[in-house]
């Protein structure tokens, strides 16, 4: 189990238990978490649970695939070092204390 923040994008955190084995994006939806669409059910197939990654994560995390980074060109805004789309990141351990914002919109 990891210990998430979720950051809307008007700054309400929401700090939520995820078990191990979900992906952040399936987090977000399991707590109602607001910002987090994942039009796509987590197939890699949108951008829409595209969210900020903190500074501080951004090394720690397993690096983004083809896929992704061809996804995320179909964000709102991506940012080249902080943007991941949350259903590619799988819940270890190792993620404990992750810190996401979500952008202003999903596209």
């Amino acid at each position: 189990m990891a210990k998430i923040t979720y950051i809307e994008h008007g700054g309400k955190e929401h700090v939520v238990d995820v078990p191990t084995g979900l992906t952040v994006m399936e987090g977000a939806r399991d707590n109602n978490i607001p910002g987090i669409e994942a039009d796509c059910g987590g197939a890699c197939a949108c951008s829409t649970c595209h969210v900020y990654v903190a500074p501080e994560w951004t090394d720690k995390l397993p690096a983004k695939d083809a896929m992704e980074e061809d996804m995320l060109d179909f964000a709102f805004q991506p940012d080249a070092e902080r943007s991941r789309l949350t259903c590619q990141l799988k819940v270890t351990d190792a993620l404990d204390g992750l810190v996401v914002q979500m952008p202003e919109k999903q596209i």
